[in-house]
């Protein structure tokens, strides 16, 4: 992704960003043979989370300490303190000071500073050391930096409690170190797909602005067997969305 792409998708300015950069916050990526930076999904993750730490009113100091505590002890306290801050003014952080209360409830790491439907999601999924289920929990705090609706998270919540879906997870997982011609690679997308419920599909909100790096940057974020498992599921449910529109 360039620039304005990041910057699009996770609701800061190309501005913003350069600055981050200047201070150190947001390490600078890549560059293109044409000078242009190469922004990744997990600049896009990092990028999220510090606009999430931000809204709750930590300085920009504060946000680095929380970032490199990944334990969430520096968190924790930030907000405790931000808290007292936020009572004195209690006509206008009244939402503000109900997630800090979450959040309060014990240590957490900055990637969990999430909006609440996304918070009750993921406490709902049982513990797993699989990386990409880890990577799938990037995404979606991801996503919820772009402001998706709660329907969305509320669709998903019987995948996140299926055991079968944790079982997807593994078999991706072990495809890390695999050739694109892995004959694993086929009906693995295939359940994958199937696996998403048309409710899902139907909460995803239509129309939007258009990421156009988004696509390829989710992909590059994957191993290439890996990807290509992606790559086939986002086809077959994007099939799916214009059948039913065309049904």
């Amino acid at each position: 992704m360039r620039i304005g792409e990041i910057a699009a998708l996770v609701g800061v300015t190309s501005r913003a960003i350069r600055h981050y950069h200047h201070i150190g916050l947001l390490p600078e990526p890549g560059r293109r043979a044409n000078g242009y930076r190469a922004y990744s999904v997990r600049d896009a993750v990092v990028l999220a989370r510090i606009r999430r730490l931000t809204e709750l009113g930590l300085g920009l100091d504060e946000v680095r300490d929380v970032l490199a505590d990944d334990a969430g002890r520096e968190l924790v306290e930030v907000l405790v303190e931000l808290d007292a801050d936020l009572a004195r003014q209690e006509n206008e952080i009244r939402e503000r000071r109900r997630r800090l209360a979450r959040l309060l409830d014990g240590p957490v790491s900055a990637e969990e500073v999430v909006s609440p439907a996304l918070a009750e999601l993921l406490g709902t999924a049982p513990a797993t050391d699989s990386p990409m289920a880890a990577k799938d929990r990037e995404h979606l705090v991801l996503l919820d930096t772009t402001g998706v609706g709660s329907e969305v998270y509320a669709a998903l919540r019987p995948l996140a409690e299926d055991p079968a879906v944790h079982a997807l997870y593994e078999r991706l997982d072990a495809l890390a170190a695999a050739p694109l011609d892995d004959p694993r690679i086929v009906p693995l997308a295939a359940d994958m797909a199937a696996a998403v419920p048309d409710e899902v599909l139907a909460a995803i909100p239509s129309g939007g602005p258009v990421m156009t790096g988004f696509g390829q940057a989710l992909l590059d974020d994957y191993a290439p067997a890996q990807a290509e498992v992606v790559r086939r599921v986002m086809a077959a449910l994007a099939a799916r969305v214009a059948g039913r529109g065309t049904g």
